[in-house]
Parts: structure tokens; sequence; C-alpha cells
């Protein structure tokens, strides 16, 4: 059963909502656009010091969402739920290339904390914020609509100088604070791995918090389907394809969240997955889109906007990673252009790709990303513009080489 998602990411001490559920084209970045105007900017956390995070281990007991192998209201239920989002937060340390690699760069991550507060995360007002990233199980929220199994607030910076708790962004995009709430009014049900096969109508913990975690480092929904950052759900009793293990611990992860990962937090040291493909694209007839005024501010739209690129490994036919196609930035001060750029970044070198290009008019739709991944602009700063309306009404074509 399809899970609509959804996520936005605002200005400081205003929240965002990611929905999580059941989704798939190429790693999407969630953005913010600085309050001083210019390009925008992918949300995430500052590495320079580590991140904090808790969870709150208040949980419902009436109704019970949470089923463990170990007996409710127990010490022991309370260590297996924790050591299951350990394992969770796991997948995305264990990614190669990045500096939150657990074994690279061990302190990125704080410990994980334990507290005793029931609504210890952002309510929907955007109150309680205390820079701690909390996830919630025993939080009623109104972003909990029928569907609904999980969201994550993100609270990102759009400036240098704004301050959550004892967090101070040094610069725009920094994410302050991020939280994570599981549904709890007894329509679903959650199991940790070891309670699932006992409990096959429950939605596996595991895997919906590793789809979470992949927002709360600021990636949005990708549309490749192989993707854990996919928008869907797997179905009730059923893991997202390999569970992670001691040796292999990102093994959940297709290669389009690693390379998102990799975008957001890259390892300076890493010389293997540092390949750029860059490009546009444009409708056939150059007539199709030229001098036609299609926002609300006027810009001129000369490329598609919204094109799903992906790239292709083309010895194995596996995908690597995809971006969405329709913007760039002269400079860092300057708002973007609607011209139809697209960039595939930190792929691995030696290896040849193939490239094809997709509308969002199957499976993915454009509101099925959701948040910032193509809310680019902001009237309230100093270079507002006006993003066009994703452009699905085009049919790609295979053109040959030579």
């Amino acid at each position: 059963m399809k899970r609509k998602s959804r996520r936005c990411v605002l200005p400081v001490l205003a929240l965002c909502a990611t929905v999580a559920a059941t989704g798939a084209a190429g790693y999407t970045l969630n953005y913010a656009v600085p309050s001083s105007g210019g390009c925008p900017v992918a949300t995430r956390f500052s590495t320079a010091t580590p991140i904090p995070r808790q969870w709150s281990a208040s949980l419902s007991s009436s109704p019970q969402t949470i089923f463990t192998v170990a007996t409710p209201g127990t010490a022991s239920q309370i260590s297996e739920i924790q050591q299951t989002i350990l394992d969770a937060y796991s997948v995305w340390t264990g990614v190669s290339g990045t500096m939150v690699n657990a074994t690279t760069f061990p302190g990125a991550l704080g410990a994980l904390g334990q507290t005793s507060t029931q609504d210890a995360c952002a309510n929907d007002q955007g109150s309680n914020l205390t820079g701690e990233d909390t996830i919630c199980f025993n939080q009623s929220s109104a972003a909990f609509t029928p569907g609904v199994l999980a969201f994550t607030r993100v609270f990102a910076a759009t400036a240098p100088g704004q301050t959550i708790g004892s967090t101070t962004s040094s610069f725009s995009g920094q994410i302050l604070e991020a939280d994570i709430l599981f549904r709890n009014d007894g329509q679903v049900t959650f199991a940790t791995p070891g309670a699932l096969a006992a409990n096959p109508g429950s939605y596996d913990l595991e895997s919906i918090l590793t789809h979470e975690l992949g927002h709360f480092f600021g990636l949005e929904h990708s549309p490749i389907w192989s993707a854990v950052m996919t928008p869907f759900a797997p179905p009730p009793g059923t893991y997202w394809g390999p569970r992670p293990t001691a040796t292999t611990p990102d093994a959940p992860l297709s290669d389009d969240d690693r390379t998102g990962l990799r975008v957001l937090y890259p390892d300076p040291n890493d010389t293997t997955d540092v390949g750029v493909i860059t490009g546009r694209v444009v409708p056939a007839n150059p007539l199709a889109l030229a001098g036609l005024p299609a926002t609300a501010a006027g810009e001129y739209v000369t490329g598609i906007f919204g094109a799903n690129v992906v790239a292709v490994d083309a010895d194995t036919g596996q995908v690597v990673a995809g971006a969405l196609a329709g913007w760039s930035c002269a400079s860092a001060s300057s708002g973007p252009v609607f011209d139809g750029t697209y960039t595939i970044e930190r792929l691995p070198l030696g290896r040849t790709y193939n490239l094809y290009i997709e509308p969002l008019d199957g499976g993915f739709t454009p509101s099925d990303i959701g948040g910032n991944g193509l809310n680019l602009c902001s009237t309230s700063n100093a270079t507002p513009c006006s993003a066009p309306a994703v452009n699905t009404d085009f049919v790609p074509h295979v053109r040959p080489s030579g």
C-alpha cells in the first residue's frame, strides 16, 4: 500500500515535516534559501562537533504501538528498542567516503542519549526546540494524517548566527535540530526485528527508522525504486532490502542512497568517489521554451525543469545515482536560473556510465518528492524568484552516439 510522504525545510524556528512511508528517481537533496538571498543550499549538519542524538523512552501502552521480544515496560524492552535505533543509525554511518562514517570519523555522532520526557520532540507549533535530535514514539501530532507512518521535522538555519539550544549555525542550510516522530494512535503498529515474525501485521521499526534517518541527515525522497529513500514503505511484516550486519552495516542502502550521503558529507580524503557528470536537459525543439516567461516573477525557463536524470553502470546495468535537472546558479550570491542543468556528483571513478532521462509522470510524481527538493525560491529575501512547475510534458528519445 502506498504511503504518501511530504517534507519541507523552512527557516530556523519554523518547522518542516517529512512524512515517512512507502517510493522511486535519483538522490534528491533538501534545500534552504539563504535569508540574504542567493543560490539555494543543501541542508546538512555541521561535522565540526558531534551531532547530538537521543530518543524518548516514553512508550504508549494503551494502545501498544511497538512490539518487542522483551516484555513491555521492562528494562529489556528499552534495551531492545535502543539497539534497533543504533542499528538503523549504523546503516548510514557505515557508508564509506563520508564525514559521518563511524570508522573513519568515530566522533561524528554523539552518544545515543535517552530521555523520559513524553513530548520531547518539537511540536506542531515549532516549540520544544532544544537542539537535541530526538526520536519520539509516544507523541501526538496533527501531521499524522491518513497513511502517515512517521515523519521528520528538520529545522535549518537560513543564515550564520542563528541558534537553537546550545547550537549556533556557522553557515546557511545548517541543520540545527531534527526530530523523528512515529505514529502512536494504534492505527498502525511497529515491531523490532526479533518481534516481526510474531507480528506480521506490524511495520518493521528498523526499516521505517532507516528511511527517516535519511531525512535526518538531509536527504529528500529518491525516485530510484530500490533506494531506502524511496517514498514508499515496505509492506507490514517485511524489511526493505537486506538487514545490516556488523561487516556490512550499509547493506540496506542502494548506491543512490550512498551517493546522496557522500554529496552532503564528502570525506576530503576520498579519492575514489569523486566523479561528476553534468549537463542540461533541453527540448528537442529549441522554440518550445525559449522566451516564454513561465514563473510568477517572470523568470525565463530555458530548459526542462524536474526531469529525472539517472546514471547507470554500463557494465552491470545497476543504477549508481540520479539527480533532478532544472536549475543552476552563476555564483553563490545569485539566484537560480531555470536552464535544465543537472549535476550528479561523487560517482566512483573508473567506470562507464549510461544516462537516461525521464519525466516524473509515472510511479513517481513531483508531489512524492515533497518539501524543498524542488522549492528553490523565496520571495522574502534579496533575490526573490518563483520556481516553474515541474515539466512532465516531454518524451525522451535515444540519440545515437558518434
